[in-house]
């Protein structure tokens, strides 16, 4: 990625750590600014996949009211429960 597009994609990923609850925006925000620059690509891609997801769905996740299918996804929220202890 260029410069530029690296600088587009970090700043939409910053937008969307912004959600509804902000509960949710506090941890997302706090992986984002302190977890996911030194992330490997998957990680990396399981944060940007949870983002994708519904707001209740991430809270039942970090809850563990639900688990994610995905390996990857379970790991990124194991890493959120961590960071919001």
């Amino acid at each position: 990625m260029t410069t530029d597009a690296t600088t587009a994609h970090l700043s939409r990923l910053r937008w969307h750590c912004r959600r509804g609850m902000r509960e949710l925006d506090v941890l997302l925000t706090r992986y984002f600014e302190h977890t996911y620059p030194t992330a490997d690509a998957t990680q990396q891609a399981a944060f940007e996949a949870l983002l994708d997801l519904q707001d209740p769905l991430i809270l039942a996740y970090l809850t563990g009211a639900e688990t994610p299918d995905r390996q990857d996804i379970r790991d990124v929220i194991q890493q959120l429960t961590q960071l919001g202890a």
